[in-house]
């Protein structure tokens, strides 16, 4: 199965997805992510956040939804829409999902301040992956109703 994290700038928070599914999930389950309007670059933040966590970073870079490496079964949006962020919407077959987590590349404040903010939204993506990957993944593989269910009351997890 192909997750993808989509945001529109495809630079912190579907980055930090897509690292922490490629280093928690089981054989069979890839991660990918992807931007509307990718910003062309990763956050440095999230390099050195990933580096930091013990998370392999490399291969991870901005890119277009455009050119995807393979077709998603499963498309997780992690704008926050409280922020009045628009998400992308995905134009493919995939199940569809909302993780709504705030955008850390707009923190301000105190270096340790925006740290906070990137490891916060870190925090909150591993605990709805975890939560994901924690399912009973070959059942709801055949029953995609009961996976977008799912996928749906975790987005729910937390802030």
């Amino acid at each position: 199965m192909n997750v993808l994290f989509l945001c529109t700038g495809n630079a912190c928070r579907s980055i930090l997805g897509e690292a922490v599914f490629k280093h928690l999930a089981p054989a069979g389950w890839k991660a990918m992510s992807a931007g509307s309007q990718p910003a062309g670059q990763v956050h440095p933040r999230s390099l050195a956040l990933l580096k930091r966590e013990g998370i392999a970073a490399e291969g991870c870079r901005s890119k277009s939804w455009d050119n995807l490496p393979a077709t998603p079964d499963i498309v997780i949006t992690v704008c926050a829409g409280a922020a009045g962020e628009t998400c992308p919407a995905y134009l493919g077959q995939a199940l569809r999902s909302h993780w709504g987590v705030e955008d850390p590349a707009h923190a301000t404040g105190s270096d340790a301040e925006i740290d906070a903010a990137f490891m916060a939204a870190y925090r909150i993506l591993r605990t709805r992956i975890e939560a994901f990957l924690a399912l009973p993944l070959a059942e709801l593989r055949q029953d995609p109703t009961r996976l977008k269910t799912e996928l749906d009351r975790i987005g729910g997890l937390l802030p």
